[in-house]
């Protein structure tokens, strides 16, 4: 096997920083901050979101909006007109 090939594997903890929850496993990534958890030193790793937090994981619905996408476009820029291909040989 070649020597420095592959990343160096350190272990972590990710936290997440909405609900504050703490996920501890090994990853390639690392931070200055540091967190010793039962004697081994973890670089902290903060997260927006995690599956503790996302609503596909959590069941919560998200805002859904009530204007529709297209209504939102129309009433902003106003109505826009298609302008045809031109004709090849005209």
């Amino acid at each position: 096997m070649k020597k420095d090939l592959h990343p160096k594997y350190n272990p972590v903890v990710f936290v997440d920083m909405t609900t504050g929850a703490r996920f501890v496993t090994r990853s390639t990534k690392t931070s200055d901050k540091k967190e010793v958890i039962d004697g081994v030193e973890h670089s902290v790793i903060s997260m927006g979101i995690t599956s503790d937090s996302h609503p596909f994981f959590t069941g919560q619905k998200q805002f859904v909006d009530t204007e529709g996408r297209i209504d939102k476009f129309t009433k902003r820029f106003g109505t826009v007109r298609r302008v045809g291909k031109p004709k090849l040989g005209a």
